[in-house]
């Protein structure tokens, strides 16, 4: 069959579950991941036939992403700053808005030296990884709960060539951070039950709620403590940044409020919502 053809059939039984672009990104993805080509490539070679070998192979990632498998996941790999993660279900797939919160911490600190840094529910390692990349004299550390999560965040850190010292840790029981910090930086989970119906099934049935929600009556429940470590265990004048719910900007502002932040800013993403905070110690 011509992969032009296939291209038109893959994204026909796709369009009903996700809209016409996203099925057709899908498709790209995954040529780019199985061939080496990239759109221009099929353009130039409109004639060119997947092998019988092929087809049952692309088959079975058309039926993973009909029951909503993240195609991150399918392909076990994503970007993100740069720089390529592995995932899988023990960690979240890495956002865009994500990357705009590095980038805030890189602008603040692109002339800073030896800053300590630690990344709290590291996940994939994309903050840390992407930091330490980026702030080759840095020391970054990164804490996860979930044992799995830090194994995929260690190879990942392998595979971009950089050093953090990640460590198990639960942050709800820990009562201090036992040294000292430049920057804290989290991307907790800030998904409250309320707002399920607002995430898309993909992800909601694929990608770990350990990192995802918390309970309603109780939605900061991480940043209050963390915010709470931050007072004890960042420098002088440390930076604590946080991405958060768009729900809950003025809460957040409030929460750093009372536990004597300074220098506080709130900031939206790239889609117009409010999703990053910062606090000076």
């Amino acid at each position: 069959m011509r992969i032009r053809e296939y291209r038109n059939h893959f994204v026909d039984t796709l369009a009903p579950i996700y809209d016409l672009d996203e099925a057709e990104s899908f498709f790209y993805l995954v040529l780019e991941d199985k061939k080496q080509w990239k759109r221009i490539d099929l353009a130039l070679n409109p004639e060119a036939q997947f092998s019988e070998i092929e087809i049952p192979e692309w088959n079975e990632i058309l039926e993973k992403l009909k029951q909503y498998i993240p195609i991150q996941y399918i392909l076990g790999k994503t970007h993100f700053y740069g720089l390529e993660f592995e995932v899988n279900e023990n960690v979240l797939i890495p956002r865009p808005e994500t990357e705009e919160l590095v980038e805030w911490i890189l602008s603040n600190n692109c002339k800073s030296g030896n800053l300590k840094i630690l990344d709290i529910g590291t996940g994939s390692g994309c903050i840390a990884i992407s930091l330490a990349k980026n702030l080759p004299a840095a020391n970054i550390s990164a804490i996860d709960v979930s044992e799995k999560a830090l194994a995929t965040a260690q190879k990942n850190a392998q595979t971009n060539e950089v050093k953090v010292d990640f460590l198990r840790n639960d942050i709800l029981k820990t009562e201090d951070l036992e040294q000292q910090f430049d920057i804290i930086v989290s991307n907790p989970p800030y998904v409250r039950n309320l707002e399920k119906e607002e995430i898309r099934q993909n992800v909601l049935e694929h990608e770990p709620h350990l990192a995802l929600f918390v309970d309603d009556d109780d939605a900061l429940i991480f940043y209050r403590k963390i915010a709470e470590l931050a007072q004890k265990n960042l420098s002088p004048n440390g930076q604590l940044y946080f991405e958060i719910n768009q729900y809950l900007g003025k809460e957040m502002m409030d929460l750093l409020e009372q536990k004597n932040f300074q220098q506080m800013e709130l900031r939206k993403d790239i889609y117009g919502n409010h999703r990053m905070v910062f606090g000076r110690k």
